[in-house]
């Protein structure tokens, strides 16, 4: 693999999941890698509570999560950074694209979407699968005025080839082992950047934290990887710091899935319960020596 250039120091780190049920050996792992990441490099190691989609957290799994990391033995540095403290942020971040005719209203649904390609003939797959066929981006400003004056719902999108306009030359992001990898932002297509009941979407916040939390190092699944080319276009156009990253593999259960909480992944106060104690959970979730 190729050599990466040294993370400048401090390096600070940071695990970042979603209250959406309570911690397993998958989060774990990734809490491992960003912790042990930071305490051998004598950096910082930050907690911050992803909770933006109001429809699918809760408060109890809030709170659970730093009591969980206590027990195991992951203290963290500073604060915790709640996302949904932070709401005016992500607003301004929207306002400032918007100002720049990078975002337009869209008013599709997700059956309607499915119509559009349907019609075509032709659907390409994405990094997140389907894009969005761009049917909003060519209303004339009369009709998107019309629509928003009659309330109806919508959301931001970002106009993926107005944002590439404004970028010079290729982006790149330092995978720490790996070297540069060079991203493709178009294959996104004209992503949601914030809907009715998610104010902003889980790309422009997670990219405006690292920035804010001054993050060096992103350490996550590799199953996120793809989706930092994004991230790195957004670093681009609100001139945010580039951090490195390190993307790890991911847990599997017996049958080959990663594991999720939605799959019933067994949570780590489950286990705990049953009697495990810290260093038993760690070597489960993969930690070395």
């Amino acid at each position: 693999m190729a050599a990466s250039p040294p993370i400048p120091a401090p390096l600070a780190t940071r695990f970042a999941p979603s209250p959406t049920g309570f911690l397993h050996l998958g989060h774990l792992r990734s809490a491992l890698f960003a912790w042990r990441a930071a305490r051998e490099a004598g950096g910082r190691f930050l907690l911050r509570i992803e909770d933006i989609d109001a429809t699918r957290c809760r408060p109890e799994y809030a709170a659970a999560i730093p009591e969980d990391l206590s027990w195991l033995g992951l203290g963290w540095d500073g604060p915790v950074r709640v996302q949904s403290a932070h709401l005016a942020e992500y607003r301004a971040v929207l306002e400032h694209l918007s100002a720049r005719g990078l975002l337009y209203p869209c008013f599709c649904t997700r059956a309607e979407i499915a119509r559009e390609w349907a019609a075509i003939g032709a659907a390409p797959h994405g990094p997140e699968g389907v894009p969005y066929p761009g049917t909003c981006r060519r209303l004339s400003a009369t009709a998107r005025t019309a629509r928003l004056a009659a309330g109806e719902a919508y959301a931001l999108r970002l106009d993926m080839a107005a944002a590439l306009a404004e970028v010079s030359g290729p982006l790149f992001f330092e995978e720490v082992g790996e070297g540069p990898v060079r991203c493709d932002p178009a294959a996104f297509g004209d992503v949601v950047l914030a809907r009715k009941d998610t104010p902003a979407s889980y790309h422009l916040c997670v990219t405006h934290d690292d920035a804010a939390q001054g993050v060096t190092l992103v350490t996550r699944g590799e199953d996120l990887k793809r989706a930092t080319e994004l991230h790195r276009l957004l670093q681009a156009l609100m001139g945010w710091p580039v951090p490195f990253y390190r993307h790890h593999p991911l847990l599997l259960g017996p049958d080959g899935r990663r594991l999720a909480k939605r799959d019933g992944a067994v949570a780590i106060r489950t286990l705990r319960a049953s009697g495990m104690g810290p260093a038993a959970l760690r070597a489960m979730a993969g930690e070395e020596g």
